[in-house]
């Protein structure tokens, strides 16, 4: 048996730690692989600021934000994609002098870009299938579909409107994470899963295209739209639920429901879905600094719907394991009794390499 074809996940995913300087700055990734970056997503961590998104199909230098409704703007925050990281202009929100950021980066094509017909609506895709992902660029054309170019059925794509201040969209192949095609998740909120008539179509998505509404937030006619589309693979990434049991304590006890993912994650969102009055979305990752050395537990998380700087609370921790993760406490951001999260995570190494070699926790 396989147990995954990418044995080594930094060629695909990488993050970045480093201080502002207010000027140009160039970023180098530290992983196994180089790894030239196609999404960046950058987060100041020493203080309030915005997320900023910059993708190479888009361009350098456009920024959208995922915890605003804002269009794109056009900035000097990630100027270049690089051979291993990016480099970034005066923008304070991704390099404010002598702040310290993170910079979560995806590889896809290297921003070369193909003209996908496959949908009735023309889209631009750049597309890594060995590690499913794609940038798709496309003008809204009102209710249609459009190619996403994985040549597989996505599990979860992230949706944002480039031209008018609306909320983002996320959305899940299987029915049952958010209860079906109308449903929908914001980037920007803390808010429950959402209504739409048939946002995602009245078909389901498949491995060549996704039928979406015409509605502003996804693909009305005259505004432009990019989406980030992902599709698990074994040893990499995962998207899916969990349904917390409110147990776990930040002392010791840690009873938490354990996710399974077959890696050790580098980089874990969770988002609970069921609960009218919302959550935020809780980001972890293994680079940067956790309050103590002691056991598996990330606990410096930051929020994609929130201006919010890094947050070291023990009761917000996650234990990263060589096969997924385990919610550390009770805490209702990520395991209330009988709640509902969806969850989408990277490695940093399979749970058990191709040739066999097993990861450990630490």
């Amino acid at each position: 048996m396989a147990y995954t074809n990418i044995d080594d996940p930094s060629v695909h995913f990488q993050t970045a730690l480093y201080t502002g300087n207010g000027g140009t700055l160039a970023v180098t990734n530290d992983g196994n692989s180089d790894l030239q970056p196609d999404l960046v997503w950058t987060k100041k961590r020493s203080d309030t600021s915005h997320n900023a998104l910059v993708d190479s199909s888009r361009g350098a230098t456009k920024q959208i934000y995922s915890n605003l409704t804002a269009a794109e703007e056009t900035v000097s925050g990630v100027t270049a994609f690089n051979t291993d990281g990016f480099t970034l202009g005066s923008n304070g929100t991704a390099n404010g002098n002598g702040g310290t950021f993170v910079g979560w980066q995806w590889k896809a094509n290297g921003g070369t870009t193909a003209s996908n017909t496959d949908g009735t609506i023309t889209t631009t895709t750049q597309v890594n299938s060995d590690a499913g992902f794609s940038i798709v660029t496309w003008a809204g054309g009102g209710t249609g579909s459009l190619g996403h170019g994985l040549g597989e059925v996505p599990d979860m794509w992230i949706v944002k409107n480039r031209d008018y201040a609306v909320s983002w969209a996320v959305g899940f192949s299987d029915s049952s994470i958010l209860g079906g095609t109308s449903n929908y998740l914001s980037l920007n909120t803390t808010g429950a899963i959402a209504t739409y008539n048939n946002i995602w179509g009245s078909s389901p998505v498949n491995s060549s295209v996704i039928t979406m509404a015409g509605d502003r937030s996804v693909n009305i006619s005259g505004d432009d739209y990019v989406a980030y589309f992902f599709k698990a693979k074994q040893g990499y990434s995962k998207f899916g639920k969990y349904v917390g049991n409110g147990s776990g304590t930040a002392d010791g006890t840690f009873n938490g429901p354990m996710v399974y993912t077959g890696f050790k994650p580098a980089w874990v969102l969770v988002k609970r879905s069921s609960y009218s009055a919302g959550d935020g979305w809780f980001l972890y990752d293994n680079k940067r600094p956790r309050s103590t050395s002691t056991g598996n537990y990330i606990n410096n998380k930051l929020s994609p719907d929130s201006t919010a700087a890094e947050s070291g609370n023990v009761y917000d921790a996650v234990d990263f394991l060589s096969n997924g993760f385990k919610l550390r406490t009770g805490r209702a951001g990520s395991n209330a009794s009988g709640s509902t999260y969806i969850y989408m995570a990277f490695a940093e190494n399979p749970f058990v390499t191709s040739t066999g070699v097993p990861a450990t926790a630490r």
